[in-house]
């Protein structure tokens, strides 16, 4: 495989409590997700098959537990690798997961949409 194979999740919305700051910890905020799993697709491609790929639901589903219910995170680079891991958890033939989490309500004077980080972790074969 080339690795140019990916499932893609883009603006996952999840409503959670993680930051610096104490109103960062007492009042929920949303948080953006993206997801891009490194999958070897053409056995999926050729079946036509669920059980032949990874089910970016189940992905979805664990990042919205992790993000909202998990412990909180202090910094969006320690809660993205979290969940950076969690994905490449979720099934054996996700080779690697980046994860971009962003904040859309940040807490800075200036005008900014939001402000995140991007983490890949690897699955070590």
């Amino acid at each position: 495989m080339d690795g140019s194979s990916r499932i893609e999740v883009r603006g996952l919305r999840v409503v959670a409590t993680h930051g610096v700051l104490p109103e960062e910890q007492a009042r929920p905020q949303p948080f953006e997700i993206d997801v891009d799993l490194v999958v070897d697709l053409s056995t999926a491609a050729g079946s036509d098959s669920l059980a032949d790929t990874v089910d970016y639901g189940n992905v979805v589903d664990r990042i919205v537990a992790l993000v909202s219910a998990g412990p909180p995170q202090r910094l969006l680079e320690s809660l993205a690798d979290r969940a950076a891991l969690d994905a490449l958890a979720a099934d054996d033939r996700v080779l690697s997961a980046t994860v971009t989490v962003r904040k859309l309500r940040p807490p800075v004077a200036a005008d900014v949409a939001s402000v995140g980080v991007r983490i890949t972790r690897s699955r070590i074969r």
